[in-house]
């Protein structure tokens, strides 16, 4: 009989260009539209806020000459270091087969340096980047629609009570709608913010043209001269500066969406210029118009243009926060796959698009959230102190795991490494230090929402380690177990035991022996394993190793972006005898029932009675596995750690 085993996944090329294969049905432009409509959402609604929270948040300035030119000096260069330079020409160079991200880029450096002694840090900076993304997840929503329906108040001040209360229905309006899926709506996200970038342009450029003298902003030497000025306002003035730069990190995250090059030529050539002539604008206008500092977006249109500019902006963020709770459903589902997190009920809202998935335990959790941040917070200005430092912290981490990328698999010129990863810490440290100021103001909140992710995250994987350690001691080789197995008496039809290894005899198996004494003529050990790639080829999905008696070892590979079914792929086995019928085919799971106790060396019991109450509110492996619901036997045991 002749077997087939597939080949080692390829580890992806560091100079691969973003995923491009896969994007070559779509043309550049209309790549370039999806990218200003999901990746720039965050970014590109942040002049509705960042201007505003400099000059009149936690640490006002004075609306002079020296602060405004200052400021948009410090704007202008922290987008080009840290977006331009790090992001685009840097990050995403380093895709895992074309998939951007915290977590790709640590299953890609895993991947290339295998285990190392500094792996177990560089796995917690990983899991730390994840457990901040959902603090700032939760804020982006809140922060984005509060700032945009705040300029019903610059149109008129009678509907200042009224902000909170529409906010509130737009967020819950939007959440709501996440189960029916946005493949739909998703095609008026590129327009929507191409109209909303072409406002922002349009106002910056009608500003300026009042001031001029301030495009001479984009000099260097005013940052330099307002930190001269007064160093302890400035640096306290770059944890507000940092939320022009909040939403970067999607560029990275996002790409294997769209592709690097339409990411960065929509960066160059459409987002950053117009960003930074609304940016101007705004300066412009502080300039002739001081007391405007309390909106200076909204101040900037015409009367007549404010309640419009309301609209789009509120739909804007709309956007915005939809791409914000994509990327967590997104995540969540990659932290499943790799072993963070236990099973979820996931949805699949698009037949055609894999990455358009829904998670209702994620999307209520974030709602209930978002609305307490609101209720909470009640302003955006309020929530702009809670902003931004966990953004920073990500990005932080970011470096560090470039910095292992560039020196250990990439091995530039060490110079060069030095300068690069120096330049890039530094201006992260300096926004981090300065976000860190704001702790007290509201900046605890996303650090203590991801300290309980974080939590939450290394407690499942640290469980599932133990409870495959202890299954392990008393788990009996297969090649034993066929041998002595030869007697036993055997009924027709095919039986499926899922087993966390391949290699040993999973405890439903030795369950049914025991209690019904009988096995099937064909008899699979399947064991699923999720590789550090985000997709696997079809052919290399499979792994097929016959073992004696009628019994055949199987392996499903699958990438942590994929969604597993295993009837479907071992419908596709053709070396194992006759083909595969559902109708012939029982599936057996083992359940176990955990015990925590102090006895067993794990860890503290409260970590190991949350990991039991995670097991046992996890998605069924039978859902999870896309199993038919009248072909399964699920076993029990208990299992003590």
């Amino acid at each position: 009989m002749a077997i087939t085993v597939s080949k080692p996944v390829p580890v992806a090329s560091p100079a691969a260009d973003g995923g491009a294969d896969q994007h070559r049905s779509h043309s550049l432009p209309a790549l370039m539209l999806g990218a200003v409509g999901i990746v720039y959402g965050d970014i590109g609604t942040s002049p509705l806020y960042a201007m505003k929270e400099t000059f009149v948040g936690a640490h006002p300035l004075a609306v002079d000459p020296v602060h405004i030119f200052g400021v948009i000096s410090l704007v202008f260069w922290s987008l080009m270091l840290v977006v331009t330079a790090k992001y685009v020409f840097v990050a995403m160079r380093a895709d895992n087969k074309g998939e951007g991200g915290s977590f790709a880029l640590l299953a890609l450096i895993s991947r290339t340096l295998g285990e190392k002694r500094w792996t177990a840090a560089l796995v917690t900076l990983g899991v730390l980047a994840t457990a901040l993304f959902y603090g700032d997840a939760m804020i982006t929503p809140a922060i984005s629609v509060l700032s945009a329906v705040e300029g019903l108040a610059v149109v008129n001040q009678g509907f200042a009570p009224l902000v909170v209360p529409i906010a509130i229905v737009i967020l819950i309006g939007l959440f709501f709608v996440q189960s029916y899926g946005t493949a739909r709506v998703g095609l008026l996200f590129g327009p929507v913010v191409l109209v909303y970038f072409a406002a922002l342009a349009a106002l910056g450029i009608a500003n300026i043209i009042d001031q001029p003298q301030i495009l001479g902003a984009l000099s260097p030497h005013h940052a330099l001269a307002f930190f001269l000025y007064d160093p302890r306002l400035a640096f306290l003035a770059m944890g507000s500066v940092f939320l022009a730069v909040t939403g970067a990190e999607t560029l990275y995250a996002d790409m294997g969406h769209f592709g690097r090059r339409p990411i960065a030529l929509s960066w160059l050539t459409l987002v950053y210029p117009c960003l930074m002539l609304n940016y101007m604008g705004q300066g412009a206008l502080l300039l002739g118009h001081p007391e405007t500092a309390t909106n200076p977006f909204f101040y900037m249109a015409p009367e007549w243009a404010r309640l419009p500019m309301v609209l789009i902006a509120t739909a804007a963020t709309i956007i915005a926060s939809q791409a914000v709770i994509s990327g967590a459903f997104s995540v969540t589902h990659q932290a499943v796959q790799l072993g963070f997190l236990p099973r979820l009920h996931t949805k699949h809202t698009s037949a055609r698009a894999a990455g358009q998935i829904y998670i209702p335990a994620v999307n209520w959790t974030l709602l209930v959230m978002v609305l307490l941040l609101v209720i909470g917070f009640k302003e955006s200005t309020a929530l702009a102190a809670a902003y931004g430092i966990s953004v920073s912290g990500t990005m932080l981490i970011t470096t560090a795991m470039l910095a292992v990328l560039i020196f250990q698999v990439w091995r530039w010129n060490r110079w060069l490494s030095c300068l690069v990863i120096g330049l890039f810490a530094v201006v992260d440290a300096i926004f981090f230090a300065s976000n860190v100021t704001k702790i007290l103001d509201g900046g605890w909140f996303p650090l203590c929402v991801a300290a309980v992710i974080f939590t939450v995250l290394t407690t499942w994987a640290t469980g599932r380690a133990l409870m495959r350690k202890r299954l392990a001691a008393d788990a009996l080789p297969l090649a034993v177990f066929t041998k002595s197995a030869k007697s036993v008496h055997r009924v027709k039809g095919t039986a499926v035991f899922l087993s966390t290894s391949a290699d040993s005899v999973p405890s439903a198996l030795l369950h049914n022996l025991k209690h019904n004494q009988v096995l099937h003529e064909r008899v699979l050990i399947l064991n699923v394993k999720v590789e550090d790639v985000p997709h696997v080829a079809p052919e290399k999905r499979l792994e097929i190793h016959p073992a004696e008696s009628g019994f055949f070892r199987v392996i499903l590979h699958y990438g942590f972006m994929e969604e597993v079914d295993v009837p479907a792929d071992l419908a596709r086995i053709t070396q194992c005898g006759a083909p595969f019928s559902m109708m012939n085919t029982s599936f057996f799971l083992g359940r176990q029932k955990l015990v925590a106790t102090r006895e067993e060396a794990g860890m503290a019991l409260w970590r190991e009675r949350l990991f039991a109450w995670m097991m046992k509110n996890s998605e069924s492996a039978m859902e999870f596995f896309k199993l038919p619901t009248n072909r399964v036997i699920e076993l029990g045991s208990q299992l003590r750690i």
